[in-house]
């Protein structure tokens, strides 16, 4: 026979965590923390918030290549066919993934760029490796300020065009559609 929750137990529990966490956090504690309304959270929300703070401030530091056991090494691209990088590319994006790195905005690189700023640009950026299983790291593969034009080209809302156009006067360059379509994994929702 299957009994119902103890809703009572389940809240002290809840409240007894919560106890716990702004113990652990205090020491990292600053005016950072009062802009979160916490009144405005369950207890269980802000417990899953509160751990969340906590996995950030513990978290190391490391480059992202560090993040594998054993370390993400990829072979020069110099030394590879564009298949070889072809196949090598779907195999690193699927490790990245695995990793909780999504990368976005890809479309308008080739597969040889693609896996070039993987190993020049996100391989070796030190970044901090928070162990919740449902934070991931989204890298984006553009710079929307550096590649303005590429930016609105290829992946601007029509909102983020309109802004850019009555900011700097000028007219957007034409929407197009992406040279390199690619079905990337994406976060859960």
């Amino acid at each position: 026979m299957a009994t119902e929750p103890d809703y009572k137990s389940l809240e002290v529990d809840q409240l007894l965590l919560n106890a716990q966490l702004r113990t652990e956090l205090e020491p990292y504690f600053d005016e950072s923390v009062s802009l979160v309304d916490m009144g405005r959270l369950t207890t269980q929300s802000e417990n899953e918030f509160l751990q969340s703070m906590l996995a950030w401030e513990k978290a190391p530091v490391l480059p992202i290549c560090r993040w594998f056991e054993p370390e993400l090494m990829l072979p020069n691209p110099e030394c590879m066919s564009d298949e070889e990088i072809s196949e090598i590319l779907v195999e690193t994006i699927d490790q990245l993934y695995r990793e909780r790195i999504v990368l976005e905005f890809t479309n308008h690189l080739a597969d040889r760029e693609l896996y070039c700023l993987i190993i020049r640009d996100i391989l070796p950026s030190p970044e901090k490796k928070i162990d919740l299983p449902r934070n991931y790291l989204h890298w984006h593969c553009i710079d929307s300020t550096d590649n303005e034009d590429t930016w609105l080209r290829y992946y601007a809302s029509r909102r983020d065009r309109e802004l850019w156009e009555e900011t700097t006067g000028e007219v957007a360059p034409e929407r197009q559609e992406p040279p390199f379509p690619r079905v990337m994994p994406r976060r859960p929702h």
